[in-house]
């Protein structure tokens, strides 16, 4: 009898990290244009892309004539824009350098009518070169590019479970270009202390706007070369000294001093025995030590409408 294939795969920053770091920057271009077209919203929610059927979208953006969308296409992999005039334009991902991407985006978007010209500076990556000059011959592996597709929609389904079950301010589900990972928040309400850190090429007033209320922020990360692996994160602004003491599950999860934040490896939900379980599990108890150590008002935050769901 054939085994069940997992709709979660396998995935080693190492194998796919040459991949990652094209895709990173292709999303930064299409991210850029989202942001230089579209009305700044509160903690740059504006500037996120959105896990769909078959990638990552910017979903619908205004311009002159009317809405536009571009989309990563993993399963074809194409870059797809169209316009709600009814026309599109597309091209293939396999082949691109980061400055063929910038280019040919440009030049497909002004073909279209939509007249933007972005900060051609990636953020958020230490020593970038602008997109117009990073011509570096970078392989695009279209399994690896679709597997982390696969891990978003997986995570996504998990999050939204998770989301249901607060009626308080809280973000989209998002992926956020610049740090690369897909991301989930919520508010208890209150202001925070002015933010005081840094992130290579982003400018301050905007990481305090971003953080002006206190969170507790969720989200998947695929890894960098510093910090080679794959992990769910959990972490709360501003920190408390008692989060990192407070017990999270599952057993996997640990507590990274560097980061400030709680993670739990991508393969340790993976290879767990229910893997939307164990997801779930890890952003549960780390919500619920946030709330303990931070004081927020549960009563007025959780909700449950399991109840209406079983009429529906």
């Amino acid at each position: 009898m054939a085994t069940k294939k997992s709709p979660w795969p396998a995935f080693q920053f190492e194998e796919c990290k040459e991949t990652i770091t094209l895709v990173h920057q292709w999303t930064q271009i299409v991210g850029k244009v989202r942001l230089k077209k579209t009305p700044w919203q509160n903690h740059s929610w504006h500037v996120s892309l959105y896990v769909n059927h078959q990638g990552l979208t910017t979903g619908n953006i205004p311009y002159e004539h009317g809405l536009f969308e571009i989309m990563f296409d993993f399963i074809h992999h194409e870059l797809k824009i169209k316009t709600s005039s009814g026309t599109r334009d597309r091209f293939s991902l396999g082949g691109q350098t980061v400055s063929s991407f910038y280019e040919l985006l440009m030049e497909k978007l002004k073909f279209l009518g939509i007249e933007v010209k972005i900060y051609g500076m990636p953020n958020e990556i230490a020593g970038a070169i602008p997109f117009s000059k990073n011509s570096q011959r970078i392989p695009y592996q279209a399994n690896q590019a679709q597997n982390f597709w696969k891990i978003l929609v997986q995570t996504q389904n998990v999050f939204l479970k998770f989301r249901s079950k607060f009626t308080g301010k809280q973000s989209p589900i998002h992926f956020f270009w610049g740090s690369f990972d897909l991301a989930y928040t919520r508010f208890s309400g209150r202001k925070a202390p002015l933010f005081q850190g840094e992130m290579p090429n982003m400018p301050l007033e905007v990481m305090q706007e971003a953080y002006s209320h206190e969170v507790c922020s969720f989200g998947f990360w695929p890894g960098s070369n510093a910090y080679p692996t794959p992990v769910y994160y959990a972490y709360i602004y501003p920190n408390s000294p008692d989060f990192q003491n407070q017990k999270i599950q599952p057993s996997a999860a640990y507590w990274n001093e560097s980061m400030g934040e709680f993670m739990l490896k991508y393969e340790d939900v993976r290879s767990s025995s229910n893997p939307s379980e164990t997801l779930l599990s890890f952003l549960q108890s780390s919500y619920e030590a946030a709330c303990k150590v931070s004081d927020w008002d549960r009563e007025n935050l959780d909700c449950d409408f399991s109840h209406l769901e079983k009429k529906s």
